[in-house]
């Protein structure tokens, strides 16, 4: 039948199991991943692991690609956005060992959401792009504040930002051309932002918000806090171009 009331428990109740949660969070930073490495990062026996995976292929939240011997598995965006939501509407877990409080806190300072930078890193660099005039807002309001329509950790469906007349000589000096990410992006949006779950401001995705969080990483300005892990640790080089060539001073 068709028609009825969709079944919005039957999909919530995937993201109500912890273990199933573990899983998602290891994929939520767009990597593809074996089984066997899903496994060890959210700490499931293998079987567990299958069968976490089983239900949310079903859902239509996790898609797998076959390479050689070995299934990849890839979270799709939406589910993504949903887990974003969800962790700006869910308590902070208590904190029961100085271990799992400093996880939290790299967390909120920077991560990536997918394949950009987020969280408090994420925000002071997107603001700084419009200070200096590398993006212009279009809806005559200054800063990157959420707006009245914004909704809470999600992708802005319309975003009031342009790429601006000064993104050249800004862009420039931190290794990126504008006109060859234009060229090369493809079908993807060259802007795209999302209310940042933890700082409640807009922070920059898209085709140059990925090749911006490519560049920090290649450039090594900032790392990985361990393998796979989505959040991130400022350098001390990074920290020294970020002061440099944005005006950010930020401590991890």
């Amino acid at each position: 039948m068709s028609g009825g009331d969709v079944d919005i428990a039957r999909t919530a109740a995937l993201f109500a199991d912890p273990a199933r949660v573990r899983v998602l969070t290891a994929l939520a930073d767009g990597r593809a991943l074996a089984a066997s490495v899903l496994a060890g990062e959210a700490g499931l026996s293998a079987p567990g692991v299958s069968a976490h995976l089983a239900k949310l292929r079903e859902a239509g939240l996790v898609e797998a690609e076959r390479s050689g011997r070995h299934r990849f598995y890839r979270l799709r965006p939406d589910a993504v956005e949903i887990l974003e939501t969800l962790a700006r509407h869910s308590p902070a877990q208590p904190v029961t060992s100085l271990r799992a409080g400093t996880r939290a806190q790299a967390l909120r300072f920077a991560r990536t959401c997918y394949d950009h930078l987020a969280g408090r890193l994420g925000v002071q660099v997107t603001a700084a792009l419009v200070e200096r005039g590398a993006l212009v807002t279009t809806d005559g309001v200054d800063g990157t504040g959420r707006r009245p329509d914004d909704r809470l950790s999600q992708p802005l469906a319309e975003h009031p930002y342009a790429i601006g007349p000064a993104a050249p000589e800004v862009l420039g000096p931190l290794g990126l051309d504008v006109t060859a990410v234009e060229a090369t992006r493809g079908r993807r949006p060259m802007l795209k932002f999302c209310l940042d779950w933890s700082e409640q401001r807009h922070h920059l995705a898209g085709a140059l918000g990925a090749a911006l969080a490519e560049r920090f990483l290649e450039q090594g300005w900032v790392t990985r806090r361990r393998p796979g892990h989505r959040a991130l640790r400022l350098t001390e080089s990074g920290a020294d171009i970020l002061a440099d060539r944005l005006g950010i001073r930020a401590t991890d």
